[in-house]
């Protein structure tokens, strides 16, 4: 009897191990941030000054909207606005003048959201948190996502301040701010996307085949350095140039539509050159990303893996020669 709990213990907990969610990460940089405090009550004020304007004192109830550039998501270069915006209060059991009392030590709430593109310009998506900023944890919940992130869950945190953000007032007129300079900052979202970039896999294998002539890519006909490999993929996102949730429809044939968001190949620890990335025509769910293997990757079993939007999916393992 117990020989037998403990075998649907044992396989219980494995069933329980193979459902839990790994979390991905987007550690993005942003540069030139500056918090402009609501501290001018005539609206004709507002925005008016081109010089770096001081503000008042911080207390309760001020509050502020926070803007910053993005400069690079996982060390590569991208684009876009980082924002925020909240109220400062302060909550404490020990709350200094014009902060609020509480029986607990607390923070302010704040409200994010992170909007993406590409070095190039390209829009590849959306995120936004908020609530309270905690004392002891200063994570937010994600409160959506849209484009690449649709349906994600998770949490953002901060991580360093390499320069601090620059409080200014209100007064202070916007389209100045990267001449006057702000913060620079690293951000971290923690995220459990609804759908992994991944490799399509099947009884016979990973879904990887030559792309001379289509034939699957095995341990009797391995991959070769240098040659063209066609993955059939799920998780990579909307396409071009409607940039639909996947699912909405199938990809057309004609013309075939391309995966917005940046698509990378690793195989081998190598870097890989991608060809195509386009929606799988006839499919609502699948891909296909063409890829270069790289004369340098070594002999063997490689491991394989993609990554779009960032988020870096599940490893396979291909024999190359």
């Amino acid at each position: 009897m117990r020989l037998k709990m403990f075998c649907l213990f044992a396989a219980c907990t494995a069933v329980l191990l193979a459902q839990t969610p790994r979390v991905a990460f987007l550690e993005i940089e942003i540069e030139n941030q500056v918090y402009y405090w609501f501290d001018v009550p005539d609206a004709t004020k507002l925005a008016a000054s081109a010089g770096p304007v001081a503000n008042i004192p911080i207390r309760g109830f001020l509050g502020f909207v926070s803007i910053a550039d993005i400069v690079s998501v996982n060390g590569k270069p991208a684009k876009g606005l980082w924002e925020n915006r909240g109220e400062r209060l302060s909550p404490s059991a020990s709350p200094a003048p014009t902060m609020a009392a509480a029986n607990v030590t607390s923070g302010n709430h704040v409200y994010c959201a992170a909007d993406l593109f590409t070095a190039d310009g390209t829009w590849v998506g959306k995120l936004t948190d908020g609530g309270l900023v905690g004392s002891l944890g200063p994570t937010h919940p994600i409160l959506g996502g849209a484009g690449a992130f649709l349906g994600v869950v998770g949490e953002h945190g901060w991580v360093q301040t390499i320069t601090a953000a620059r409080n200014a007032s209100a007064a202070e007129d916007p389209s100045q701010r990267q001449i006057l300079g702000g913060g620079r900052l690293r951000i971290r979202y923690y995220l459990v996307p609804k759908q992994w970039p991944q490799v399509e896999e099947t009884a016979d294998g990973p879904s990887v085949f030559h792309g001379a002539d289509w034939s699957l890519v095995t341990a009797v006909k391995p991959a070769r350095a240098g040659e063209v490999l066609v993955v059939r993929a799920k998780g990579l996102g909307p396409t071009r140039p409607d940039l639909l949730p996947a699912g909405f429809r199938p990809f057309p044939d004609n013309p075939v539509e391309v995966v917005n968001s940046p698509v990378e190949v690793n195989i081998g620890g190598r870097e890989a050159e991608v060809v195509n990335k386009v929606g799988w025509p006839g499919s609502y769910d699948l891909y296909r990303v063409d890829f270069r293997v790289p004369p340098s990757v070594t002999p063997g079993m490689a491991t394989l893996r993609l990554t779009a939007a960032w988020i870096s999916g599940p490893e396979v393992k291909i024999p190359v020669q």
